[in-house]
């Protein structure tokens, strides 16, 4: 973990796994704060440790169904800032480990869960995943092309946004409000509320418009030849995000068609223009229009793979590629650190662990000697 990072001091408990948690807690990690992650051994045979995700922690396992484990868990609970837990709701009160109780160890305590409809409402035990977050929130109503079917996204949109990343918000928060108040707090995170929190500007056009968006049928999907892309003559594809007129502008002038320049958002020569676009598009290369754009700051950009992202210089230059050394000295690439601070910036100190990896380590912290942490092992308490 950053040694100087702006979280520097915060101890983080994560009883989460899969996606939504880990990438909370790495986000806090990435900062400086220690996050221990605690999970049960059993989960190792399913195969869902997202391993990219536990860089810069610590990683123990832990049974919180025994007596054992719960006590073990409440020595690490008396001196932590944040817990984090990502169950259906009910399962930490059936554990033993729920915010009121463990408030009782530890008062000042920010205790956040993660869950799929929250922990309130007539919703809030059913099962879910990203696609069905997006699906009752509406968002995948509104992804994919018109008269198509909704397209599943291929990145965990309600994962990490609607849930991990407003997680580490709603903590953050609560960290913050601590200071002041010395109250530590309990953040209740919705990924259904966070993708319903996605829609700001569908509110918007439904105030212009008098209509909500419909899938690939809005000024900010499809509908305008402005806001589209266009598959280009070896069946690749350029976006072209040209809202304001003058960039507009600027792409008429360069495709010498400078009279569609004031008929940006006119409906009736509107298909026109789409189709003359498309037709366009289809006489360069990928590679040619890659660089014939580039000069004319008009907002298009080449619709990258990710093997491409990983030799762009931007991301090199930007540090969201980075190498990082293994534990066998070996240096593989790795997503970097979005956030940028100038005073404590964010790292990656440590590759990811391995599945309880630290375990004996933070149980020779707490005092336990190599016979008890053997006795454990054999009660299949860790």
């Amino acid at each position: 973990m950053p040694k100087n990072g702006a979280l520097s001091g915060i101890k983080v408990l994560d009883l989460s796994r899969l996606l939504p948690g880990p990438y909370c807690s790495m986000i806090l990690a990435d900062h400086g704060a220690r996050v221990i992650a605690v999970e049960d051994r059993r989960f190792m045979k399913d195969g869902l440790f997202f391993s990219q995700a536990y860089r810069n922690k610590e990683h123990m396992s832990l049974n919180l169904k025994t007596e054992e484990g719960k006590k073990i868990f409440f020595r690490l609970v008396n001196d932590a800032d944040v817990i984090l837990e990502g169950f259906r709701p009910g399962v930490v009160q059936k554990l033993g480990v729920d915010y009121g109780t463990v408030k009782k160890v530890n008062q000042k305590i920010i205790y956040c869960s993660i869950s799929g409809y929250g922990q309130t409402g007539r919703y809030r035990d059913r099962a879910g995943h990203d696609v069905n977050y997006l699906s009752i929130s509406g968002a995948l109503d509104l992804i994919g092309q018109a008269n198509h079917p909704p397209s599943i996204p291929g990145i965990q949109v309600a994962d990490i946004a609607g849930g991990g990343m407003n997680a580490a918000i709603g903590i953050l928060m609560a960290l913050f409000a601590r200071e002041r108040t010395g109250k530590g707090q309990y953040v209740d995170i919705s990924m259904t509320d966070g993708m319903v929190g996605f829609m700001p500007a569908a509110f918007f056009l439904k105030q212009i418009t008098g209509q909500f968006p419909e899938r690939g049928d809005s000024m900010l999907s499809h509908r305008y030849a402005c806001y589209n892309t266009y598959e280009t003559a070896d069946g690749r594809y350029i976006s072209v995000g040209t809202v304001e007129n003058r960039f507009w502008k600027k792409l008429c002038e360069f495709l010498e068609v400078p009279e569609y320049t004031p008929l940006q958002y006119d409906e009736t020569r509107r298909k026109e223009i789409i189709d003359f676009m498309k037709a366009t598009f289809l006489k360069r290369t990928f590679a040619q229009w890659k660089k014939d754009l580039a000069g004319i700051d008009a907002c298009c950009e080449p619709i990258q793979n990710l093997s491409e992202v990983l030799k762009d210089p931007l991301f090199r230059e930007r540090e969201m590629i980075v190498e990082v050394a293994g534990k066998d000295g070996k240096k593989t690439l790795a997503i970097g650190v979005p956030v940028k601070l100038s005073e404590t910036p964010g790292s990656i100190s440590t590759p990811p662990v391995a599945f309880g990896e630290n375990t004996e380590a933070i149980l020779k912290e707490l005092g336990y000697s190599k016979k008890q942490i053997k006795e454990l092992s054999d009660m299949e308490v860790i």
